[in-house]
C-alpha cells in the first residue's frame, strides 16, 4: 500500500497558542490520515499557551515543542525535529477537507516519480465557513494570490519535503508575512495548488480587520516588487 512506504509519510506541524478548541477540530481532521500511515508524527509549537492548548495536544498524541522565542525560528526547529520526510504546516484555525490525505498522497507519489520531490511544494484552496460573497470573494483571491504570485494565505499550509524546506532555509523571522516569505522562495513554477480546501472556522469579521488587509495588501506588494525582506518586516510587524 502506497501509504506505508515511508517516503510518503508527513509530519505535521502547527504553530499554536491559546487555540485549544479550533486546535481540537484541525486535530479531529488528521485522524483518518494517521489510521490510513500517511500522518506519522503531529508537532505542536507552543507559543506559551494559557489554556487547555497542550492538554488537547497531549489528549491527541502530539508532541508538544515549546517556545525558545521566534515562531519562525521554532518552526525551523520543529522542521528538523520531524520523523518524515515530508512536512505539512497547518493553522491551528482550519480544518482540512474529508479525504485530503488520498490528494497529498498522490501528490507525494508523483513529485518521487518524476524526481521532483526535493524540488516543489504546494498548498490548499482556502475555504470560508460561511456563504457570503465576501467569504466567496476571499477564497477567489486566494487561488489567485497562489496562482500567479506564489504567495498563498498562512491557513492554506504548505506541504513540502523536508530536504527541500531545508535547502531553502525553512521560515526566516518575517513577523505576519513568513509563509508568503517562504512560498516566494519556493517559486510560482514549483508551487502545486491543491484541490482540497482547508476551511477556517474563524468568523469573517475576525479573520481580517480593515487595517490588517491594507497592511497584508501592501507587505505583498513589496514582496511581488522584489523589495529586501528585512525592509518589508519592518511594515509587517
Amino acid at each position: 500500500m502506497l501509504a506505508g512506504i515511508k517516503g510518503l509519510m508527513i509530519t505535521a506541524i502547527f504553530a499554536a497558542k491559546d487555540v485549544e478548541m479550533p486546535l481540537a477540530h484541525a486535530l479531529h481532521a488528521l485522524v483518518p490520515a494517521a489510521a490510513e500511515g500517511v500522518l506519522r508524527e503531529v508537532l505542536i509549537v507552543d507559543g506559551g499557551s494559557r489554556d487547555g492548548t497542550a492538554i488537547v495536544a497531549d489528549a491527541a498524541g502530539c508532541d508538544i515543542i515549546e517556545s525558545r522565542g521566534a515562531r519562525e525560528t521554532d518552526l525551523r526547529r520543529a522542521a528538523e525535529r520531524a520523523r518524515a520526510e515530508w512536512l505539512l504546516f497547518l493553522s491551528p484555525h482550519v480544518v482540512l477537507e474529508s479525504g485530503w490525505q488520498a490528494e497529498v498522497v498522490d501528490y507525494i507519489g508523483r513529485a518521487i516519480e518524476s524526481g521532483r520531490a526535493n524540488s516543489c511544494a504546494a498548498v490548499f484552496r482556502l475555504g470560508q465557513a460561511d456563504d457570503s460573497v465576501r467569504a466567496r470573494l476571499s477564497e477567489w483571491f486566494a487561488s489567485f494570490r497562489t496562482k500567479a504570485l506564489a504567495a498563498p494565505r498562512e491557513e492554506q499550509g504548505l506541504l513540502i519535503s523536508r530536504v527541500f524546506y531545508r535547502e531553502l532555509g525553512g521560515h526566516r523571522p518575517l513577523p505576519a508575512m513568513s509563509e508568503v516569505d517562504l512560498a516566494r522562495r519556493v517559486g510560482r513554477r514549483r508551487l502545486t495548488l491543491l484541490r482540497k480546501r482547508a476551511t477556517i472556522r474563524r468568523p469573517m469579521d475576525q479573520d481580517a480587520g480593515s487595517f490588517r488587509a491594507i497592511r497584508n495588501g501592501f507587505c505583498l506588494a513589496l514582496f511581488v516588487l522584489r523589495l529586501p525582506p528585512a525592509f518589508i518586516g519592518r511594515f509587517a510587524a
